[in-house]
């Protein structure tokens, strides 16, 4: 479904990615695991067609989705292939209510059969359902983080991606975002996600691959990084 190889990528004269290669396959849980500043969100940021946004190119590489050369696409065309972020920080729309955060990224470009609608993106998060008419500015860090996520599900995506997915909640609100996760691997949606909380990530994802430095030094599947502890120590460790 997503395949990025060798993707080099720069912040003027400063490099970031340094040859990226990683591949999603449909139906997959693949994260991106490193060290703050190490290339994860930059590697998002391209596969999504933002880094221009902040400052960034990318400046070599391929980045293909379902055989559409998305390197240097525009992010509006992107989004419309069926690709949805749930960016790092939330990013919700402070002077909309969440039913207007909602209903304003509706849409159903691949024309799936079976659609995420207000009603389903509740049922996936009861606690949204009692806020409904409140501006999006005044929920909780976890609510955002929901209507967030919720907010990328209303697009449909075939591929939906989570940079720091539980950033910042607190533990019992983290148990409901890996929940809801967990939910939507189950339906059968592919997800690329990054995130600190490994122990997590090892119960839910398929794959793994480790950034250093703006390359991917370590992959393999859950299993495996169970097992080796030297990768966990020396490049995820603080």
């Amino acid at each position: 479904m997503l395949n990025i190889n060798d993707l080099t990528a720069h912040y003027g004269s400063s490099q970031a990615l340094f040859g990226i290669s990683l591949q999603l396959n449909e139906g997959e849980v693949v994260t991106l695991l490193g060290r703050n500043g190490m290339g994860k969100t930059t590697t998002l940021h391209s596969v999504m067609g933002i880094l221009p946004s902040v400052g960034g190119n990318v400046s070599g590489g391929s980045i293909s989705y379902k055989s559409n050369n998305i390197a240097k696409a525009h992010a509006f065309k992107i989004a419309r292939l069926g690709l949805a972020i749930v960016p790092e920080g939330r990013q919700i729309f402070p002077n909309l209510t969440v039913r207007e955060n909602l209903v304003a990224t509706a849409a159903n470009r691949q024309q799936h059969k079976d659609t995420w609608t207000e009603e389903s993106v509740l049922a996936l998060f009861p606690p949204l359902a009692e806020r409904l008419s409140s501006m999006g500015n005044l929920l909780s860090g976890g609510e955002q983080q929901m209507l967030a996520i919720g907010r990328a599900l209303m697009t449909n995506p075939d591929l939906l991606i989570l940079d720091d997915a539980t950033e910042g909640l607190a533990p019992l609100v983290r148990q409901e975002i890996w929940r809801s996760i967990s939910k939507l691997k189950q339906q059968g949606l592919s997800i690329l996600l990054v995130d600190k909380n490994l122990s997590d990530l090892l119960n839910i994802a398929d794959r793994h691959y480790v950034v250093e430095k703006g390359q991917v030094v370590w992959s393999g599947d859950s299993a495996t990084l169970r097992n080796e502890s030297w990768v966990r120590d020396e490049y995820l460790s603080v």
